[in-house]
């Protein structure tokens, strides 16, 4: 096991999500996912053919992000660590599509893989992921917060002025 990084070892075992700028502007329930290995180090789909492991997600740092219990999970560590670097090796060879097989689908994919249960979830899909980021994972700080909601504030107050205005 590698020594401990205290920068990253909170996010271990964790989905992580990012704001997806400028689309979590108008949509703050829209961002990228990357899942983070037993020592916290993540990896994420950016973009066709490549797949970022080295701690360095494509949208900037995570923002948010979601334990999974992994004490049921055959291998433990592990496994854990094998299904993201399988799912990795899967996503090096596909094309990204924002729509149907992009960052939540890897994570998705490396889920499915362990298999791991957690969330009363045991077939992972990009939905599921997107609404539990959104309703379940936690903020990683009180800046993540105005990262996700802040630039929609500013969006719906500048239509709502702009209407009691005109």
């Amino acid at each position: 096991m590698a020594p401990s990084n205290n920068r990253t070892e909170h996010l271990s075992f964790t989905i992580l999500w990012s704001p997806l700028a400028p689309i979590t502007w108008f949509f703050p329930f829209i961002g990228h996912t990357g899942i983070a290995n037993s020592q916290g180090v993540s990896s994420d789909f950016q973009g066709p053919y490549y797949v970022g492991d080295q701690g360095r997600m494509a949208f900037g740092p995570p923002t948010r992000s979601l334990k999974i219990d992994i004490g049921d999970l055959n291998g433990g560590a592990e496994r854990w660590d094998e299904a993201i670097e399988e799912a990795n090796q899967v996503y090096r060879g596909r094309m990204h599509n924002i729509c149907c097989d992009n960052c939540h689908s890897h994570v998705a994919n490396a889920l499915n893989r362990m298999p791991v249960r957690a969330y009363g979830i045991s077939k992972w899909d990009m939905v599921k992921i997107a609404f539990l980021m959104f309703f379940r994972a936690r903020f990683l700080s009180i800046g993540a917060i105005f990262q996700q909601f802040g630039p929609f504030m500013i969006v719906i107050l500048i239509i709502v002025l702009s209407t009691a205005l005109f």
